[in-house]
């Protein structure tokens, strides 16, 4: 009996066999059926008494390109909606895809190094600490000052939408804001800060910093899932969704939850600065060199979130990855933190933003100024803005 992996006959004119295939896409004989399976990558002909594969070598460039993109650690899925694509979009879906995977490296890089801070940190204390020494409360030390936060919400249609799919909140526990998206916008957006809400953190004290963050991730899959059953009645609920930009007060310290677009900013010593990074396309551009941030406020292509709250399916039009970025933030008495959606950080550079937070004598004012600026710029998009200060508790 013939053996696979001998040269086809010529019947079958320029095919070749799934053996001389695999020499000429570096893929095994192995792998080539498994995506024969998966219908990723189908030989040009399948012998009807004998089974065996033959394929056409001008497969063999989508094949090599099937290779390279497992070599990166694409998920077979994504491979075969990359490979229908022609070359541009092709570029596109790759790009974001790593960019994506980017992000997510940045983002397991900062915990480790707040672990890293964290427990050295730990373990200076513990050397120093007598061995009579007592708890003394949340703070680790007697008398120490007592800290709240105080805080506005406010959001803005703009001036060009017809309707508000952003969401906003601020209260003595939680601070947030929500960009929603696609045609359940406005429920994902509302979704996602309400599953904040019932949170149930205590005082520092009650929980390690481990504890803490375990508390953290848990409060983002909780906002996650309502997500995805607000926009589940949705005709295309994949389409639906929301970033998500979230602190929440734990008696000294303020976690933060952040997926998408959405920003936070503290402002410290007269200086803002950003506190979170963009899940977009034009911010990976930003990193890789691609873009300048000066070119990155008029580049012309769609605003492409890599990652944020949405619908199970994930469209290819839109690369998105439900684990939100989680960490602790340290406050100081006096700290004033912005969060907002790109409604207004897109529109209003950071120069006036600074200063419109700096002016204002107390958050409602800051908002309202801050909604003003937006406006004053065209209001292209909907707003969402809050604004808090790190107080000495009465």
């Amino acid at each position: 009996m013939e053996r696979e992996g001998r040269a086809v006959g010529a019947a079958s004119g320029e095919l070749v066999t799934i053996g001389e295939f695999a020499r000429l896409s570096r893929l095994s004989a192995k792998a080539l059926r498994r995506y024969d399976e998966l219908g990723l990558l189908r030989p040009a002909l399948v012998d009807p008494v004998n089974g065996y594969r033959y394929y056409d070598p001008v497969q063999v460039e989508g094949a090599r390109l099937v290779a390279w993109l497992r070599r990166i650690g694409m998920p077979l899925n994504r491979i075969g909606r990359v490979v229908a694509l022609d070359a541009g979009a092709a570029a596109v879906e790759i790009r974001a895809y790593w960019a994506r995977v980017e992000a997510e490296t940045a983002a397991r890089r900062d915990l480790a190094m707040y672990l890293v801070d964290h427990l050295s940190a730990e373990g200076r204390t513990m050397s120093r600490m007598p061995d009579n020494a007592e708890n003394t409360g949340s703070s680790g030390s007697a008398g120490a000052v007592a800290l709240a936060i105080r805080g506005a919400a406010l959001t803005d249609i703009g001036v060009v939408r017809t309707a508000n799919q952003d969401a906003a909140f601020a209260g003595s526990r939680l601070l947030a804001v929500a960009d929603g998206f696609g045609e359940g916008g406005a429920e994902a957006s509302a979704a996602a800060i309400e599953a904040l809400k019932p949170s149930p953190w205590g005082r520092d004290g009650a929980l390690s910093a481990a504890d803490l963050l375990n508390a953290l991730e848990d409060t983002a899959d909780s906002a996650a899932r309502a997500v995805r059953d607000a926009v589940a009645p949705c005709a295309a609920p994949d389409g639906s969704g929301t970033t998500l930009t979230a602190m929440l007060w734990t008696g000294s310290r303020l976690g933060l939850v952040h997926i998408g677009d959405s920003r936070a900013y503290l402002l410290r010593g007269g200086e803002l600065f950003r506190i979170t990074h963009d899940h977009s396309l034009v911010q990976s551009m930003i990193d890789d060199g691609s873009l300048s941030p000066e070119e990155a406020s008029s580049h012309p292509g769609p605003a492409l979130l890599l990652k944020a709250l949405a619908g199970e399916a994930r469209p290819a039009s839109v690369a998105v990855a439900c684990r939100a970025d989680v960490r602790l933030q340290e406050v100081l008495a006096g700290d004033r933190y912005l969060l907002c959606s790109d409604g207004l950080s897109a529109v209003v550079d950071a120069a006036d933003l600074r200063a419109a937070v700096v002016a204002a004598d107390d958050p409602q004012e800051a908002v309202r100024r801050l909604a003003g600026l937006a406006r004053e710029a065209g209001g292209p998009d909907n707003v969402a803005c809050v604004v808090a200060d790190v107080v000495v508790e009465e």
